[in-house]
């Protein structure tokens, strides 16, 4: 596996070695021992696995309490996914990542603690699977506004500009009044 900095060193993006041949292709897709070495040492608790047609954008989540680590992957379609630091002691407070994973690519996305984290499906559908460092907590998640002005992320949105969104996502807080991490 190949372990690659974005512009938030805690974020990285990690591209799997494939091997395909007439028949399809293989790939390892998490080693503990490798993850440990090349990016931090975390264990895995919790597995999720969603689906999601074009212009849903889902997110930006995170949990201030049993606050998670997510190693996120696409295994069908794509999507641009977002991981936004919300961790105030850190010199990238305040800033996104975003990077385009698909079934096509099989990269995936190292999240850390401290994020909020969100993805847009830009294929007609999209399966999207991750490992959690903790457990879901639904009475410690946030979700910070997806098109927050101090944020500016830049959403590769469809002519219409209006991401699909869950009631919880309408109504998600705005980056200045969204809790933060210490």
């Amino acid at each position: 596996m190949k372990f690659i900095d974005t512009k938030i060193p805690d974020v990285k993006i990690i591209e799997p070695k494939v091997f395909g041949d007439e028949r399809g292709f293989f790939m390892e897709t998490f080693r503990q021992e490798t993850f440990n070495r090349e990016c931090c040492e975390r264990v895995f608790i919790q597995d999720n696995h969603s689906k999601s047609t074009r212009g849903i954008l889902r997110g930006l989540h995170y949990q201030t309490e049993n606050t998670q680590g997510k190693l996120v992957r696409v295994t069908q379609g794509e999507v641009f996914d977002v991981a936004v630091d919300m961790r105030q002691h850190s010199v990238t407070f305040g800033q996104w990542v975003g990077v385009y994973l698909s079934a096509e690519n099989k990269r995936q996305l190292w999240v850390p603690e401290g994020f909020a984290h969100g993805f847009l499906v830009t294929s007609d559908e999209a399966e999207f699977v991750y490992k959690c460092t903790d457990e879901y907590n639904p009475s410690a998640e946030v979700s910070l506004h997806w098109n927050d002005p101090i944020l500016a992320i830049e959403w590769p949105l469809a002519e219409s500009g209006s991401p699909k969104l869950s009631d919880k996502d309408s109504n998600g807080l705005d980056f200045d009044s969204a809790p933060k991490f210490k």
